[in-house]
């Protein structure tokens, strides 16, 4: 752990705010003429998910932390937590649902994915912008449904039920957006 001062930290760094892990979502720096300049940061609390924001003057010190991403093999979910294996020593990871409970949308089993550590503790599961799925089951596009822009409901392996265009069916592969649970295209296997 370290001290960094509010007008250098950015989206993403981890700080350490009421004994908890937080990561800046968003950052704004202000510099009102009059007075002096200051920060407004959004941050995420890493283990409940829960958001904060705050102000702090730009030379003000926070307490920055020193977080790791690792790669882990997705196994299962039970009823608390979602099970991992690190592909390293084959040691079985536990991480709470709670506060992370719309991960569950975009984990596939076997699948390799980054677990954000501190201080050796699972906080967060780190997904990708976009990850490619195979749609389980689709609704009929009606024939002749030329609007422009029409969609329909399609649920893909993991149960998420996402909005797409008419052509889209069952068995094809489609990737989404993961921060905003939005379709983006059909892809060609």
């Amino acid at each position: 752990m370290g001290t960094i001062k509010a007008g250098d930290v950015g989206k993403g760094t981890c700080l350490l705010i009421k004994d908890a892990p937080y990561i800046i979502t968003e950052r704004e720096f202000v510099n009102p003429g009059k007075g002096s300049a200051f920060v407004r940061i959004k941050a995420k609390n890493l283990r409940d998910g829960r958001t904060v924001q705050q102000v702090n003057k730009t030379h003000e010190t926070l307490e920055e932390i020193e977080v790791e991403t690792k790669t882990f093999q997705y196994l299962y979910v039970d009823d608390t937590s979602y099970v991992f294996m690190d592909i390293e020593n084959y040691e079985q990871i536990h991480v709470p649902i709670q506060g992370m409970e719309e991960k569950k949308n975009f984990l596939l089993e076997g699948q390799n994915v980054k677990l954000l550590l501190w201080a050796e503790t699972p906080i967060d599961i780190v997904l990708p912008y976009k990850m490619v799925f195979t749609v389980r089951e689709a609704e009929s596009g009606e024939k002749g449904d030329t609007v422009s822009g029409a969609t329909k409901s399609v649920t893909v392996e993991t149960g998420l039920r996402v909005k797409t265009p008419l052509f889209i069916k069952a068995g094809d592969r489609i990737l989404i957006n993961t921060e905003s649970y939005e379709y983006v295209e059909r892809v060609n296997s």
